[in-house]
């Protein structure tokens, strides 16, 4: 089932305008250059968490971070409930795998730390937006890859909320957590952890690598982090991230692995590995995958995540989800087909996997257009993200078509291709 409003308006054809790639660069700026580390900061992170909420148009907006990217049965039905009875009734998955809450009143702010804390989903109230992670959501499932990718995310989640220091990371600050596929590890990671044969793993950070063994792959992640908050500390620019860095500046990331005690031995920073997506349908004979339409769902669609006993969903950072944990196959087709009937995107040939869009208007008051509604699928082959302004807030990472809201009821069609550095 496609979104909401799934016939944009004039006729079913938004007015496009294409334009070419050079004219999103800034005069003088060389191709290839990194605006990122060219920006000084003079505020803190807003980022929004669970606890901080940000004003928006529509009500207040709560993030919830999920460091592993699992939820149990009791976690999906109070977040619907959250949704239901403070919000707007719908929940939105960013592309870190995060849980958007929406439309929520000013006063709410109890009400839902008590009822995150009750569902075991507030470990640290100092800590929560600082835990932001991506793990490859079919660690396990497949048979594919190696290593131990979701006991790392959990160990390196309590090492997070163990550490006073920790709260200074940026709300924005990513740890990348794969498990040697490829598929989280190219998402923009500030500290990446990779999964490598023999019981080994790569820490990666800043275009370099360090090699340890896969047991102390959560603590060398963690010495990795410290290492950038000094490193943003001598810079003096406020960097929130990485690639916010100036030029030159070192990431002294041995010393911290020493400070540690994190044997390590520095390693070719190689091509990363790459994977696609988890595409929608069975995974395996126990385990479904589907995607929400535009990453937004009804809290009726989330209820109809309710894994098995015993069972996990795992919220991917492509605003899809992961249902693992059945007896059977028959059990897993049986769930596939009630959530193709609830509106989850459910086949790997559906147009729509590949279109994403910002909040838009009414909810963003900086947006120029009602991006939700006009959203819909373009023959070029890439991803297409529609924005309602030059933010491009949850844009996908790499090479895709950017739909930009120009005000006058058209959109300028731009394929971009962002280079991270990690």
């Amino acid at each position: 089932m496609p979104p909401s409003s799934s016939k944009p308006r004039n006729g079913g054809e938004t007015p496009i305008r294409d334009r070419s790639p050079d004219r999103d660069r800034a005069p003088g700026r060389a191709p290839g250059r990194d605006p990122e580390s060219d920006r000084v900061r003079h505020r803190g992170d807003a980022c929004p968490g669970a606890l901080r909420l940000h004003g928006a148009d529509d009500g207040g907006l709560a993030r919830l971070r999920l460091p592993t990217g699992t939820l149990t049965a009791d976690q999906v039905h109070a977040l619907a409930d959250a949704a239901d009875r403070l919000g707007d009734g719908r929940l939105g998955v960013t592309s870190r795998g995060n849980i958007d809450l929406r439309g929520l009143p000013d006063d709410c702010g109890l009400a839902l730390a008590e009822l995150l804390a009750d569902a075991g989903l507030l470990p640290s109230a100092a800590h929560e937006r600082v835990r932001n992670m991506v793990v490859s959501p079919l660690a396990g499932l497949d048979g594919r890859a190696y290593g131990e990718a979701r006991l790392w995310a959990r160990t390196l989640d309590a090492l997070l909320c163990a550490e006073a220091w920790t709260t200074a990371l940026s709300g924005r600050f990513l740890f990348a957590v794969d498990d040697g596929r490829g598929d989280v590890a190219g998402l923009g990671g500030d500290v990446t952890l990779l999964a490598e044969p023999d019981g080994h793993a790569l820490v990666r950070i800043g275009g370099r690598a360090w090699r340890v063994s896969a047991a102390d792959a959560p603590r060398a992640a963690l010495a990795a982090a410290e290492a950038f908050l000094a490193a943003a500390r001598d810079a003096g620019t406020g960097a929130w991230r990485v690639a916010e860095l100036p030029a030159g500046q070192d990431v002294n990331v041995t010393e911290y692995l020493e400070r540690a005690a994190v044997p390590a031995e520095r390693a070719a920073p190689e091509p990363l590995p790459v994977a696609p997506p988890p595409e929608p349908g069975l995974v395996g004979d126990r385990a479904v995958s589907v995607t929400a339409p535009l990453g937004r769902v009804t809290s009726d669609q989330f209820r109809a995540l309710e894994p098995e006993p015993g069972g996990e969903v795992r919220v991917t950072p492509w605003r899809g989800f992961v249902v693992a944990g059945f007896p059977d196959r028959a059990a897993a087709e049986a769930r596939l087909a009630a959530l193709d009937a609830a509106g989850h995107l459910t086949r790997p040939d559906s147009p729509w996997l590949g279109v994403s869009a910002c909040t838009g208007r009414p909810g963003c008051g900086k947006a120029l257009a009602d991006v939700r509604a006009d959203a819909r699928p373009l023959e070029h082959g890439l991803p297409v993200h529609w924005s309602g302004c030059e933010r491009r807030c949850g844009h996908p990472q790499g090479a895709w078509v950017d739909a930009l809201a120009t005000g006058d009821g058209t959109y300028e069609i731009t394929v971009r291709d962002d280079v991270q550095k990690r």
